[in-house]
């Protein structure tokens, strides 16, 4: 997920989606899943049971354009992953970014809720995303095009509430304890699971792996 961008005319591109029908509630965690992880996992539980979600879609990136690609691994290799870490069926992995003439987050969200009016998408980030939304092309669209659900990450509670992008959404916050309302609700608005943490980090991982640490 990427920063900046001109706008995007999508025409008539057909990307391949998951099943999305009328009245779903469909959370969306997107990122490079590089590698996938229990962060992941765990961000992705608490939010289908906090916000009674019907589906969550891991919306794989092929790469973000802002960021070296030297540690990539091949997107193939990557959903792989990803399906093996979470076989269950309410989680749908999935690469349609590659189909769309913009790897952006704005322009990704503006083509689901023009394709699927009558779905209820809420896209899903961890508490250290939402510390440097600020920087994302076009955040406040972003807030203004589905709901906004965080979840919480070691360290970053404190710095991601008093960020940028938290201070100007503060009016549109919606407690925790109403969490469950939210994927209906008219954005802007978003909340902040708190919750288990996991302190594992997609970086951590390729870390242990160049100096051969299973631990």
């Amino acid at each position: 997920m990427a920063l900046r961008s001109a706008p995007v005319r999508f025409g008539s591109i057909k990307p391949r989606l998951p099943l999305a029908l009328p009245g779903m509630k469909i959370g969306l965690l997107g990122g490079s899943f590089n590698p996938p992880h229990d962060a992941h996992r765990m961000i992705t539980g608490a939010a289908r049971r906090r916000l009674g979600l019907d589906r969550v879609w891991w919306v794989v990136t092929p790469g973000n354009p802002l960021k070296s690609h030297d540690e990539l691994l091949p997107l193939a290799d990557r959903l792989r992953l990803s399906r093996e870490l979470v076989p269950n069926p309410k989680i749908r992995i999935t690469a349609f970014e590659q189909d769309l003439p913009s790897a952006y987050t704005a322009a990704t969200l503006s083509y689901l809720v023009k394709r699927f009016p009558e779905v209820h998408f809420v896209w899903l980030m961890g508490a250290d995303n939402l510390a440097s939304l600020h920087h994302w092309q076009d955040w406040q669209g972003i807030a203004a095009t589905m709901p906004i659900a965080v979840v919480d990450r070691p360290g970053w509670r404190l710095k991601s509430l008093a960020g940028r992008a938290a201070r100007a959404m503060w009016r549109n916050y919606v407690p925790e304890q109403k969490a469950r309302l939210l994927p209906t609700m008219r954005p802007p608005a978003w909340t902040f699971l708190t919750g288990p943490l996991s302190k594992l980090s997609s970086t951590e991982i390729r870390q242990r792996l160049r100096r051969g640490d299973d631990g």
